[in-house]
């Protein structure tokens, strides 16, 4: 198949979590024998704040990292829809894209008859139904969504006339273990400070638990405002700044735990959807222990897969139990990476997203 898929960004994953899925994804469809070809805006804040703050060279290294990465970058105020998707069997278009795109790539498929699928990863669904609204989907095919919740959203509300679920995987030629790396410390935490949606968590579940403990505890990840900052150097935890997926799984092999901590959107009003992060952290093989989130899509086993901290408090045990209980330890390393790849790899979801194509009718196999 020729499979067209326009992103917000491939090349970077500043404050884009959803690169690091799409670029499994791509990349085992490439290993099937597919042609893709993948456009990102020539504008892109990701991209662009990438640049300002780690310069020319963070995107050099992330090629070299990827070297079947390509992407090809389009001005959004020079769209040309049909040399874009000139040929293509199957669209996907993220929900990082701009709306005029979203309907641009509409109209076209419209008359030009290719299999069109809409790509929802954020929780804007239930925390800003509006904006999503304004998303023109009438020609398009159907809505992959990242979670059921998010799927019966779009059915129940009459956004999209079919809908299917595809969750988020872990891309485990990038997310693995890794042997051989000296330890740096206790427990790591890579992710974004975000827009308060879990500062509140994260103190009581991350930071006051490290701080009690004395823990030797690094943090990484991007937008931490200062105050964040201040709370961490005041537990004496390391603050580390953007680290790219390609050394994620070098950081986690330096560390003995890390922590998990939804934003709050997904624990209140998604339950089911764990985001990333969690798929990362168990196929790179070290132990997790989450804050509160309900797994109503049973993806996982909480108490095998991972550790449920209730409370700060009870992270606070259940961190010093996997600390000094080396078997404990190695069973959660050695149950959630047999999860992951019996369940929840990328090849995982390309299996799903070809299915979904010949029930559309599209014949993946030529």
């Amino acid at each position: 198949m020729r499979i067209v898929v326009f992103c917000h960004s491939l090349v970077s994953d500043w404050n884009h979590g959803n690169a690091h899925f799409l670029r499994g994804v791509v990349a085992d469809l490439l290993d099937r024998g597919h042609d893709v070809r993948v456009y990102e805006p020539l504008d892109a804040w990701s991209r662009a704040n990438l640049v300002a703050e780690h310069g020319r060279g963070a995107v050099d290294d992330v090629l070299e990292a990827f070297p079947w990465m390509r992407p090809q970058v389009y001005d959004p105020r020079e769209l040309d829809v049909p040399a874009l998707t000139d040929g293509a069997d199957l669209v996907l278009v993220h929900e990082w894209n701009e709306p005029r795109l979203v309907a641009a790539v509409g109209r076209h498929r419209q008359r030009v008859g290719y299999r069109l699928l809409f790509h929802d990863t954020h929780h804007r669904a239930v925390t800003d139904p509006t904006a999503m609204a304004a998303y023109d989907l009438r020609h398009y095919d159907g809505v992959l969504a990242f979670g059921g919740v998010i799927r019966d959203l779009y059915l129940a509300r009459g956004w999209a006339a079919r809908a299917w679920t595809w969750h988020e995987a872990a891309d485990v030629r990038t997310f693995r273990p890794v042997e051989d790396v000296p330890p740096a410390g206790d427990l790591v935490w890579i992710g974004n400070w975000g827009d308060g949606e879990r500062t509140s968590e994260l103190h009581e579940f991350l930071i006051d638990p490290v701080q009690r403990l004395g823990l030797r505890a690094a943090m990484y990840g991007v937008r931490y405002p200062d105050e964040a900052r201040a709370a961490l150097a005041a537990a004496r935890i390391r603050y580390g700044g953007w680290r790219p997926s390609h050394r994620v799984a070098a950081t986690y092999a330096a560390y003995s735990v890390t922590v998990h901590v939804p934003r709050r959107p997904y624990v209140e009003n998604l339950p089911g959807i764990p985001t990333i992060r969690p798929f990362e952290a168990l196929a790179c093989g070290i132990p997790l222990v989450c804050a509160p989130w309900d797994d109503a899509e049973h993806l996982f086993t909480p108490g095998e897969d991972y550790l449920v901290g209730r409370d700060g408090e009870e992270m606070q045990q259940l961190l010093r139990d996997v600390l000094h209980d080396h078997d404990l330890a190695r069973s959660l390393r050695e149950h959630g990476l047999r999860t992951i790849h019996a369940r929840h790899t990328c090849a995982h979801r390309v299996d799903e997203l070809l299915a979904i194509c010949e029930e559309l009718g599209v014949k993946t196999s030529e």
